[in-house]
């Protein structure tokens, strides 16, 4: 859920076996949590976000997987 307070789960799709890395930005570019770093089979997965340490506002979250890139704003609310 977005804005979500102060976990949530995020979930992804890897189309084949593939070294997958997930993880959480503040708007000044630096990152603040890795979520995941390591190799996943292919099809559905999640993992917890817990936020509790991190100030209410706007964050992204990046997955790398298979040369390919996603980026998703996620806007935590305490």
């Amino acid at each position: 859920p977005n804005p979500f307070n102060p976990t949530t789960t995020l979930s992804f799709d890897v189309a084949a076996t593939s070294f997958v890395q997930v993880a959480v930005y503040d708007l000044l570019g630096r990152q603040i949590q890795v979520l995941v770093n390591e190799t996943r089979d292919a099809g559905r997965h999640s993992v917890q976000l817990n936020a509790g340490d991190l100030s209410s506002g706007l964050y992204i979250v990046r997955m790398e997987a298979s040369g390919r890139v996603f980026e998703r704003a996620i806007t935590l609310i305490k």
